[in-house]
């Protein structure tokens, strides 16, 4: 455990730097870390501790510079955002949210092969209106995952915002958001001890960062500094779509099983079976298995009249492109099978 919090700890203050630097991230890359260390639904309590911390070492240090604009249209947006996807934690996988997160980050890779002079004339700043759209978004995102800050870094960056500006502002913006989330995690449970001294690590490492990382800004020009922020987005994304991934798969018993005999892939999920397959008359099919209370009135009926002559009856919705969907009636009697396609 000790050996745990030490390398979390030097892996925090390494990841903040790059937060810094590129305007955020750090969360995001720790996410797959903590995964390893804690269940999912206690990792933004973790989270929450070392970035609220960081949040209110960097205000001290860049006070200076707080875009005081973004801050009253950001905040009062995102403060319902965060109350209400805090409660909805308890309802709702994060785990899929992360993958959706994870997928958003991978697809800033374009962003890295920009030239300068494209990247300028390309990037069109959004309307003021727009920072209330993003303030709901980041605070709900935030709420069920515990970190935003990469995630919106791109709307930060086209405000036209200077590399110490996007540390100030998203630390002004950010701080409440994480002691309300901290104070609602703590209400509803969702943390242990093991994510207390991990949080607590966290918290330690950032401030050091904090402190040290003004030393590291003057040196970067703006093009660097987008680009490290890109770079990071992406990494991120990956590490993050590795991991969540695994999760899901595992969790959810996800499994595919090709059948090459008959041109079909059968996708287990959740215990469910769904049917790839592919004929050269007719092209894709996806065929899933429904219960008899999910066919359409006219085919009861039907399914009826074959429970009284089969001694099993099993039932297939069958989706094609360009075409209605259909079913497909599984009789079995003495163990024989009589297919009926409808």
């Amino acid at each position: 455990m000790i050996l745990q919090i030490i390398l979390l700890f030097f892996g925090t203050v390494l990841a903040f730097w790059l937060s810094a630097i590129c305007g955020g991230g750090a969360s995001l890359i720790l996410i797959p870390i903590l995964n390893l260390l804690l269940p999912t639904s206690v990792v933004p309590f973790s989270l929450m501790i070392g970035t609220f911390t960081s949040s209110a070492s960097r205000i001290a240090i860049f006070k200076k510079h707080i875009n005081w604009k973004i801050f009253f249209w950001f905040v009062p947006f995102s403060i319902p955002a965060v109350l209400a996807s805090a409660y909805l934690i308890k309802y709702i996988n994060p785990n899929y949210l992360q993958l959706i997160v994870a997928l958003f980050l991978v697809s800033n890779t374009p962003q890295l092969f920009k030239s300068k002079k494209i990247e300028v004339t390309s990037e069109k700043p959004y309307p003021d209106f727009a920072l209330a759209v993003i303030g709901f978004l980041a605070g709900f995102v935030s709420g069920i995952t515990g970190a935003t800050g990469l995630l919106f870094n791109r709307f930060y960056l086209k405000f036209g915002l200077s590399k110490e500006e996007i540390v100030a502002t998203r630390a002004a913006n950010e701080v409440f958001l994480h002691l309300i989330k901290l104070l609602i995690y703590i209400s509803l449970g969702l943390y242990s001890n093991l994510a207390l001294w991990l949080g607590l690590a966290i918290a330690a490492a950032t401030i050091i960062s904090s402190y040290t990382v003004k030393f590291i800004l003057p040196y970067l020009s703006e093009n660097i500094f987008k680009k490290v922020g890109y770079g990071a987005m992406v990494i991120s994304g990956v590490a993050l779509l590795a991991g969540t991934s695994g999760k899901i798969i595992e969790q959810d018993k996800i499994s595919i099983v090709n059948n090459n005999n008959e041109h079909s892939s059968v996708i287990s999920w959740r215990n469910t079976d769904m049917v790839l397959e592919y004929a050269i008359k007719d092209g894709l099919e996806i065929e899933r298995p429904i219960q008899p209370e999910e066919l359409p009135e006219p085919l009861k009926q039907k399914y009826i009249n074959l429970k009284k002559q089969y001694d099993t009856v099993y039932i297939e919705k069958v989706f094609t492109l360009g075409s209605e969907p259909a079913h497909e009636f599984y009789c079995y009697k003495n163990k024989k099978l009589t297919k009926f396609e409808i």
